[in-house]
């Protein structure tokens, strides 16, 4: 865990204590929510975010296949399209056909770079969630144009859209619903310091009210060097730096700061320790893969979970590079082929823990790209396609509407940005509720929710 994260959640909080009056309520009701979902998880689960920074491009992700949909694909993204002869191994075979909101059967193919996740997706451990996007509430292609309809901040827009999709708010947000999830399971926890954990960095995804996430990197726990190895070659040096920066204080900030870095000293030791007696896993994992390298380490956490006492924990890990408005077809057949190398490897990683049926991954990104080109590449969009792996997964199946492939379409807010069917809130939702979080309370952790009628997509058991 950082300091500069600790710190900024102590003076978000702090912040939060001068409302505390207003907010009293709201307190009482999320320590109220927090007891009653820890006294329920007796269990093992985990959630891991695998976030796609820069916009995936959705229809080179999953590719219309029926002979219509495919021809109308590669009409409006002639230098771009994937042959169709390229697809034949990828292909998909649901248990149920998709439709759009015509009622025109669609086949999707994976892009070929995929190929890894074909066989999870026959197996029944991998489903795909069509058109999904962030959502004020259900809104027509009519009401979108005449902005008769409250419509999510700043669509388009990087930072913002990623914000949207972590927490629900554009940039700025002080809490994301990863993290909102992570509050109820703190008190549950034998540690409650790896509830949330980020393995990427630092995202508002994992950001609690209560909760702050612990980041770790690929290699391991962060120690402090100077206190790891004597400073200066002198372990009096280590002793006092390390007394200097956890001995209790009487001034406010740096009492809270001492008490942060103490506990992160601590965290670290005991992360350590864990890791160093789990479990060998011996799936291979692609050397040189980024994505792969933290999927890596979430492994191993998940398998010292109970020799720290934890029974929930959600996990946020990323690749970035998705922004192709350039290159397309250069830059991001690599990207699916490491995320497919990833992905397979830490759902075989579960297997082989033992642990597949309580560990559940998904994908997010900053939103779609158009599905008409701009010659070398796609642009900014909305809704997109994502995917969801693990033992617990209802897979070999499509959730959600089928988009109409078509320039104009009803699907289409332009250039083949697609009006997203199913939102970012009935996305989490679906998850939160595996994870063990009453409807009424998925209801306060999501702000849109209460705006949808379906609020379980049924993608889980």
């Amino acid at each position: 865990m950082t300091t500069d994260a600790s710190r900024r959640a102590f003076l978000r909080r702090a912040g939060a204590l001068s409302l505390a009056g207003s907010a009293a309520p709201w307190a009482l009701n999320l320590a109220a929510m927090a007891e009653a979902a820890a006294a329920n998880a007796s269990d093992y689960k985990a959630l891991v975010c695998i976030f796609l920074y820069g916009g995936n491009d959705y229809a080179n992700t999953l590719v219309p296949y029926d002979s219509a949909n495919y021809a109308a694909y590669q009409q409006l993204r002639p230098t771009l399209a994937y042959a169709r002869s390229a697809l034949a191994g990828t292909a998909l075979t649901p248990a149920q056909v998709p439709l759009d909101r015509n009622g025109m059967q669609h086949a999707y193919a994976l892009a070929p770079e995929l190929g890894k996740l074909a066989p999870l997706f026959d197996a029944g451990q991998l489903g795909v969630v069509l058109n999904v996007g962030p959502l004020v509430q259900p809104t027509t292609k009519l009401q979108y144009q005449n902005r008769s309809a409250p419509l999510p901040p700043k669509l388009f827009s990087h930072n913002d859209q990623q914000s949207i999709w972590q927490s629900s708010a554009p940039e700025g947000a002080g809490s994301g619903w990863g993290g909102r999830m992570g509050d109820l399971f703190e008190a549950g926890n034998g540690n409650a310091t790896f509830t949330c954990v980020n393995v990427s960095g630092n995202a508002v995804y994992l950001a609690g009210r209560q909760a702050v996430q612990y980041q770790v990197s690929p290699g391991g726990a962060a120690a402090i060097n100077a206190l790891a190895k004597p400073l200066f070659g002198s372990t009096a040096c280590s002793d006092a730096l390390r007394a200097l920066i956890t001995q209790p204080r009487t001034q406010l900030l740096e009492a809270e700061y001492n008490r942060v870095t103490s506990r992160a000293i601590t965290a670290n030791n005991a992360l350590s320790a864990a890791l160093a007696g789990g479990p060998a896993i011996t799936t291979p994992f692609a050397a040189g893969n980024a994505l792969a390298a933290q999927l890596k380490m979430v492994a191993r956490m998940i398998s010292v979970a109970p020799a720290l006492g934890i029974k929930r924990q959600v996990f946020f890990v990323s690749m970035g590079g998705f922004d192709t408005h350039d290159g397309l077809l250069t830059v991001h057949p690599k990207l699916l082929t490491g995320v497919a190398d990833a992905m397979a490897a830490f759902h075989a990683a579960t297997q082989e823990l033992r642990v597949a049926n309580a560990v559940t991954s998904f994908t997010a990104s900053d939103f779609g790209r158009t599905l008409t080109g701009n010659n070398d590449g796609s642009d900014h969009g909305w809704g997109s396609m994502h995917f969801v792996l693990g033992g617990a997964v209802k897979g070999k199946t499509f959730y959600g509407t089928a988009p109409v492939v078509a320039s104009d379409g009803p699907d289409d807010v332009g250039q083949g940005r697609l009006l997203p069917t199913t939102s970012v809130d009935q996305y989490a939702a679906t998850l939160g509720r595996w994870l063990g979080i009453a409807d009424a309370d998925l209801l306060q952790l999501l702000p849109n929710l209460a705006n949808f009628s379906q609020r379980n997509l049924g993608f889980m058991a």
